[in-house]
């Protein structure tokens, strides 16, 4: 199987630096795996690549939708399949970069996505459960599908809906359905994870909010509000809070400090995902600033890389 780089940590972790020395030395491409990096006119507060940056080393999947159009996992694995199929076709490395866990498990562990809601089929089972009392679906779903249930818990009624309305559609348990999914792209995937000291990477995240006051993310927040941009996009971390303040529902110094917990927060719950994640040769960068030194340590540590280079 062909290889395929992935460099994955929390947010500020250092993770663009190493990406570009690392492809201009695998004289190679980047494949952004961050799902806010795709909007056009979100630059600072997504911290996206600056132009010397981009223009560095070819990128793709960065500003290549308004923010008023949606993305999704489905749609980034279908578009990097792509692109790492077009990459591989020039004998070249691709080296996908990100912290969107969902994007990069889409790649190496597939993405189960069911049919569209069925609106009329969900309210007919939660009607079911009222005639019948409580724990009538669970009960239903286990005699379709014991391993699904088994991963549900028993009064999670949503969950409990939407696997019946699954199962119902198309005939057959989810977990079959899941597992007829969720296959992975054929390649060999080398997964390198940046890792720091907790208090230093929260150091540098609340620095990096300061900064992206100063470059001036309250006026990209009001140009952004005036495109009527899609819910996706307004998850953006920093968007949301300044547009807290633009609303008055909190002061100037509130939005910021909440921008800052916010983005702590993100940086911790990604840590968690990441941390489940397999196969993973974690680089602990703690006291490392500077890109140079940052590839030289990944390099010497991780063995695969050297004969790739």
């Amino acid at each position: 199987m062909k290889p395929v780089i992935i460099i994955l940590g929390p947010t500020g972790v250092g993770k663009t630096g190493l990406s570009i020395l690392l492809a201009k030395a695998l004289k190679t491409e980047i494949i952004s795996a961050d799902s806010m990096l795709v909007y056009r006119h979100m630059d600072i507060g997504t911290a996206k690549p600056s132009s010397a940056e981009l223009g560095a080393v070819p990128h793709h999947l960065i500003n290549i939708l308004e923010p008023d159009e949606r993305f999704s996992a489905g749609l980034f694995k279908e578009k990097a399949s792509e692109i790492i199929r077009v990459l591989h076709n020039k004998n070249k490395i691709p080296l996908i970069v990100g912290g969107t866990g969902l994007y990069i498990r889409s790649l190496t562990s597939g993405l189960f996505e069911g049919p569209g809601a069925d609106e009329s089929l969900r309210e007919e089972l939660k009607e079911e459960e009222k005639q019948h009392g409580k724990g009538f679906l669970f009960d239903k779903l286990k005699s379709l599908d014991s391993e699904a249930a088994g991963k549900i818990e028993p009064n999670d009624l949503r969950r409990i809906v939407r696997a019946l309305e699954i199962s119902l559609k198309a005939e057959k348990g989810i977990s079959e359905i899941q597992k007829e999914s969720t296959r992975p792209l054929d390649c060999s995937f080398i997964k390198i994870g940046l890792s720091r000291e907790r208090k230093e990477l929260y150091r540098i995240i609340e620095d990096r909010v300061d900064k992206m006051m100063e470059q001036g993310l309250l006026d990209e927040t009001k140009r952004l509000l005036k495109m009527d941009p899609d819910k996706t996009a307004l998850q953006a971390l920093g968007y949301k809070e300044m547009a807290l303040f633009l609303d008055g529902a909190a002061d100037f110094e509130s939005a910021v400090r909440l921008t800052k917990k916010r983005t702590r927060m993100y940086a911790k719950r990604q840590y968690t995902w990441f941390r489940r994640e397999p196969d993973i040769h974690w680089i602990d960068i703690t006291g490392i600033m500077e890109a140079g030194k940052i590839f030289e340590k990944t390099i010497n540590d991780i063995e695969i890389l050297k004969k790739l280079i």
